[in-house]
């Protein structure tokens, strides 16, 4: 795969606001172009990526491609690999496929085998019922461009419903390495993000084995109640970890009103009650300041940006941006940055990136790396960033 630099002219702007009347699918208007802090270097491309997470300690980048392949480039060398064998099956089709990747928190730091790898992925149920499963193997890498999974197993199950839609299945761990945090979203389901007897609209948090964690807030009511860290959530394709050990989440509104929010036990966000947008038929539903028992957004987006993950930036390469939320956008075709103090949002910018833009995710030396989301004329391409100056 060939390596290509080039510059991008982005523009950068600022949004929240009212509610709009634009379509959530629809792409952001260009914009004046202006300063931005970061230079863009188109490294290689994917095919449909989705997901991405170094190997811990490595420059080797894992990609999952929605249809179900798991392949990595070495960013430092350029050298190129895939997972040969041992994926799980996927059921691949609207928001569907294979989806996150993550590394276990107790990985040997520069290991390139024998530790365990979480996948999420969409998985087929009875008749025409399908949800998002979430399973770990160990990753084997002793060929110089190919790796296996072994004994990948299955440790947590969405309930399966209809439809092909909000999966979520975003994955964090804690910053004490012994829990994992799962996005579950509503599935397009509505009204399940509020019924506390299915697993739909919510952050869980799980064992590493994948069962509910002792002393979750409704641990007490048992069933699929003792998995739920927070409830009332749309399509959550965000979750990371803030270095003050705060956990922020990223989510889709329906038409308008994504959401960031900094989430934490026992709150209940609202979906589908309150949002700060509207039904796509538009139906208009009741803002978050009308609901005050609601947990409301820290920050939010109208027009919608269509956020498809998120990261939290650790490094040092981009001082100012220091523990501050990276957000892409999907229909946004953007890039924001959103400035965080403590538990308050105290400002954001967006840059038009001018492709949709899929995945965000840090590499070792503190440069950030992005997916294009492969959609028409766009290829999935990776894009690295580091300071314009």
């Amino acid at each position: 795969m060939m390596l290509m630099t080039s510059l991008l002219a982005l523009a950068a702007c600022t949004a929240s606001g009212p509610k709009a009347a634009a379509d959530n699918e629809a792409s952001a208007t260009d914009s004046e172009a202006a300063g931005k802090p970061f230079r863009v270097e188109e490294v290689t491309d994917f095919d449909e990526p989705w997901a991405a997470e170094f190997m811990p300690g490595t420059s080797m980048l894992f990609v999952t491609e929605k249809g179900g392949a798991i392949k990595w480039i070495d960013v430092a060398t350029g050298r190129t690999g895939s997972v040969e064998s041992g994926i799980p099956t996927v059921d691949y089709g609207g928001q569907g496929g294979l989806g996150d990747i993550a590394f276990a928190p107790d990985w040997p730091d520069g290991a390139t085998s024998g530790g365990t790898l979480y996948l999420s992925f969409a998985e087929a149920g009875d008749g025409d019922t399908r949800g998002a499963a979430l399973g770990r193997g160990t990753l084997v890498c002793e060929q110089a461009d190919s790796c296996r999974l072994e004994g990948f197993e299955v440790i947590w199950r969405q309930d399966k419903v209809t439809g092909r839609g909000h999966y979520s299945h975003r994955i964090a761990f804690s910053p004490d390495g012994n829990h994992l945090f799962l996005t579950s979203g509503d599935r397009q389901k509505l009204d399940p993000a509020q019924d506390m007897s299915v697993n739909l609209g919510k952050v869980l948090r799980l064992t590493l084995d994948g069962q509910p964690a002792p002393g979750n807030p409704w641990a007490d009511r048992g069933g699929r109640a003792a998995e739920f860290w927070s409830i009332g959530h749309r399509n959550l394709l965000g979750l990371d970890f803030a270095p003050d050990g705060r956990l922020w989440q990223i989510e889709m509104g329906p038409r308008h009103g994504d959401e960031l929010n900094l989430i934490e036990p026992r709150k209940n966000y609202g979906w589908p009650i309150v949002s700060e947008g509207d039904h796509y038929d538009g139906r208009s539903i009741p803002d978050h300041d009308t609901r005050p028992e609601f947990e409301a957004p820290k920050q939010y987006w109208v027009p919608a940006i269509s956020p498809a993950s998120l990261l939290i930036y650790s490094g040092d390469l981009f001082a100012e941006w220091k523990a501050d939320a990276i957000v892409p956008g999907l229909s946004g075709q953007s890039l924001s940055h959103v400035d965080i103090e403590g538990d308050r949002v105290v400002g954001h910018t967006d840059y038009d990136m001018g492709a949709r833009i899929r995945e965000v995710v840090q590499g070792p030396d503190g440069a950030i790396y992005l997916l294009e989301d492969e959609r028409g004329d766009s290829d999935g391409t990776l894009l690295k960033l580091t300071p314009a100056r």
